[in-house]
């Protein structure tokens, strides 16, 4: 019998999303799931970017350039400007999702077993575009007694070896909601610099930074601008997620020109999302306070309802719209599918995303959660009360 490759056997499932049968069974059981696993907001779409596509009178629905149309690059580039990012539209590639911006970056800079160091717990799709490129991912720890703050810079250190070709970042972060400071983002510029890697910069989440706290992007490093590489997307920032719209952007000509080779086979990235995505640039900045608002409101609830929880710890986000919880249970992996077949109340339940996949390290965070507070305030407070209700009940 033929056997699929090694590289099929290490593609790890995706936390998010690999407990979708066990809450589909609870669906056709007539239970009500709270969904806290993932990261799809519930806030409505600018209808600015909804009507460029309903309203289009476009008749072929041909390719764009590979490298994404001129027209929405443009209207990105003057976008970055407005946030202290000087790039040209041709520093830009628009890319299927951010997801398809990481795979190129990754297949352009490295080579097969080569490393790129990653703070944990981290986005849990990097490790499938890690293995699919056949790159290592070395971890280096963030704790939640520091509120997953940058570690010390002695620690990344530590782990650059030859093969070392970048270190990796999401700021603000998915799944800790961590915001790296100004002074940590040149902490990382100077390492970088140093032992000549590439920093890459996951900045998706730039709008969603609280308590007066701003966001600092490493195309703001003067001086650095063969080694830095951000990737981007419509998704969170305009609740545009199955628009499936990214970009790239590095003003290191051989990288553009390495990741247009990878964008130029894969034809282009789809022309009416490019349209819906260029017309939500034009989204009046009230939209941003408003939805801004409405996640501090929301995190400061969910954040109180947790923490009055016996034995449960919890980070408090800086940024993004996620947050690590500890619980006071063994496996958190089998809690959450427990809670989903086994436990609810008034037929509602809810459905949360094991932490240990947000993890390459062995045995860490095996007790933890992340929670995407992307639901209206009433709906985490039932969503946390069902939690607390059921690890009471739930033996290990």
């Amino acid at each position: 019998m033929p056997t699929i490759s090694k590289k099929g056997q290490l593609m790890p499932e995706s936390p998010i999303r690999k407990l979708v049968p066990y809450a589909e069974e609870a669906r056709k059981h007539g239970k009500h799931i709270y969904h806290l696993n993932i990261g799809q907001p519930d806030i409505k779409t600018p209808e600015i970017a909804l009507n460029a596509v309903k309203e289009n009178t476009v008749e072929i629905l041909s390719y764009s350039r590979s490298e994404g149309s001129e027209t929405y690059r443009k209207k990105l580039a003057a976008y970055y400007d407005y946030h202290n990012i000087k790039v040209s539209h041709k520093d830009i590639v628009v890319t299927t999702g951010a997801s398809e911006a990481i795979a190129f970056i990754f297949g352009s800079i490295m080579d097969v077993d080569d490393e790129v160091i990653i703070c944990e717990p981290f986005y849990a799709n990097y490790i499938a575009f890690a293995t699919a490129a056949s790159v290592k991912v070395v971890p280096i720890v963030s704790k939640m007694e520091d509120n997953f703050a940058l570690p010390e810079i002695e620690e990344f250190e530590k782990l650059i070896t030859p093969r070392t070709k970048a270190i990796m970042i999401c700021n603000p972060g998915n799944p800790t909601g961590c915001l790296y400071s100004k002074e940590e983002i040149k902490q990382l510029a100077d390492i970088v610099k140093r032992h000549d890697l590439f920093l890459i910069s996951d900045e998706v989440y730039r709008e969603f930074t609280y308590d007066g706290e701003p966001h600092y992007s490493i195309l703001e490093l003067e001086g650095l601008d063969e080694h830095t590489i951000m990737i981007d997307s419509v998704s969170k920032r305009y609740s545009m997620c199955g628009a499936r719209v990214g970009c790239l952007v590095t003003r290191n000509e051989t990288i553009r020109h390495t990741v247009l080779k990878f964008a130029q086979a894969r034809l282009s990235p789809p022309t009416y999302a490019q349209i819906a995505s260029e017309a939500a640039l034009d989204t009046p900045q009230s939209y941003f306070e408003e939805v801004k608002n409405k996640y501090i409101n929301r995190r400061d609830t969910l954040i109180e309802a947790l923490k009055k929880i016996d034995g449960v710890k919890v980070s408090l986000p800086k940024g993004a719209f996620y947050c690590i919880a500890e619980l006071p249970v063994k496996n958190a992996d089998h809690f959450a599918q427990w809670i989903l077949e086994s436990f609810d109340i008034d037929n509602e339940t809810v459905m949360v995303a094991p932490a240990s996949g947000f993890y390459s390290s062995q045995d860490i965070g095996k007790n933890q959660i992340r929670i995407a507070y992307v639901l209206n305030r009433r709906s985490l407070v039932k969503a946390v009360n069902i939690i607390k209700e059921a690890l009471k009940v739930y033996k290990d």
